[in-house]
């Protein structure tokens, strides 16, 4: 009996002991978890880039109207103020409204949005931080982007979102707008069937389309005037119009000679043949309408209404695309999404010393605006502004421009 008591004691003790033990580790491993716990708050709240690494960061639009705010300073600090002005150089506060603050930011979000939502081509870590490490490479003001990047604190994501974003976003929309059939089929559809039915250049004016005419001028001389109650007229010297005559015998296909044995350019000759290499323009049919053309902004027909040795004048009917921020005015009519910034960790590269800029050249970046004559241009000092002026080839006036 007394044997059995005892063992009956033991065991009761040992099943305690266990018991005890179980519980010690219990207590240990949540002491641990919370520890740990409060080890990853204590780091993310001491330094916050390094949690942001391993979760998704967020910018609320108010946060991008101050960082977009920072970089609007450093732009408006290398603006020139004209010399001729009496008056002192206004603060970033007059020359930019919180409105107009408010919109470019406003206006890149919904880009964005648009290529996630309309085109299913959300912008991606990777095209961010290719943007910019193109940034770096390639800018002609090394000096300038520091500055941009030290008015953001130097901080990557802080740089992906506020300043390679708009430029991306922007870029690509323009791409993936301006010839997707399903906003400008409509209007391509118009413009080809009153083609079909108005193939002279006789009927063009009666298009719905605007019609202008333009004179080309091969000149030498400053002095020589085009001809009277031409809307525009345009002066070339040789070089360049051997270049314009090239891309007008590009675009209309060239031209064969009727055999006459004569060689002679002003008699009647059949369009649409491929053409020789470097055959002249007049070489075309005068008073015959090529088919529908098109660029970034318009839908176009042109014909040749004069022709001479030295002088060519084109007539061409303009159909205007719906401009982009007109097309999402009315499609994107819900609120702004709050942008979820793709999860990344990203680098901020080298900025490279850049070339000097030189005169008389145009390196495109976003935002810059097609080719044009005729425009109205101002150096601010740190910009190029460039509004107006008229396509040659598509012979539209523009009401268009970019910096």
């Amino acid at each position: 009996m007394l044997l059995q008591a005892t063992s009956r004691v033991k065991k009761k003790s040992i099943s305690q002991s266990g018991l005890f033990r179980a519980h010690t580790v219990t207590a240990l491993l949540l002491c641990a978890a919370a520890c740990s716990i409060l080890t990853r708050t204590l780091l993310a709240f001491l330094h916050p880039q390094a949690a942001s690494n391993s979760s998704q960061r967020t910018l609320t639009f108010e946060e991008r109207v101050s960082y977009q705010r920072a970089i609007e300073q450093v732009y408006w600090h290398h603006r020139i103020w004209p010399k001729q002005r009496p008056d002192p150089k206004p603060s970033l506060d007059v020359a930019i409204s919180q409105a107009q603050l408010e919109e470019k930011v406003a206006d890149y979000l919904r880009y964005s949005q648009a290529l996630e939502d309309y085109w299913q081509r959300p912008i991606a870590a990777e095209q961010l931080q290719a943007e910019i490490e193109r940034m770096a490479q390639h800018t002609k003001q090394p000096e300038v982007l520091r500055e941009l990047f030290d008015a953001v604190g130097n901080d990557p994501f802080v740089i992906a979102e506020c300043l390679a974003r708009p430029a991306l976003a922007e870029r690509l929309l323009t791409r993936w707008y301006a010839y997707d059939q399903r906003i400008h089929g409509e209007l391509r559809q118009r413009a080809e069937a009153e083609l079909q039915t108005q193939r002279t250049a006789e009927r063009m004016k009666q298009l719905s389309g605007k019609y202008s005419e333009i004179e080309f001028v091969k000149s030498e001389r400053a002095h020589e005037k085009v001809s009277h109650g031409i809307e525009h007229g345009v002066k070339l010297n040789s070089r360049e119009w051997n270049e314009t005559v090239q891309k007008l015998v590009a675009m209309f296909g060239g031209a064969k000679k009727e055999s006459d044995g004569a060689g002679a350019l002003s008699r009647p000759l059949t369009v649409g043949l491929p053409p020789a290499k470097g055959a002249p323009i007049t070489q075309n049919r005068t008073g015959i309408m090529r088919p529908l053309q098109e660029d970034d902004e318009h839908y176009y027909a042109t014909a040749v209404i004069e022709k001479r040795e030295d002088h060519l004048k084109l007539a061409t009917v303009v159909w205007l695309k719906v401009p982009v921020k007109s097309w999402l005015a009315r499609t994107e009519n819900q609120p702004l999404k709050t942008v979820t910034a793709p999860n990344a960790n990203y680098t901020l590269p080298t900025v490279l010393d850049g070339a000097e800029c030189t005169g008389d050249t145009w390196t495109a970046t976003a935002g810059s605006p097609d080719a044009r004559q005729l425009h109205t241009a101002v150096w601010t000092g740190s910009e190029m502004i460039v509004w107006g002026g008229y396509v040659t080839i598509a012979g539209s006036d523009l009401n268009t421009g970019g910096r």
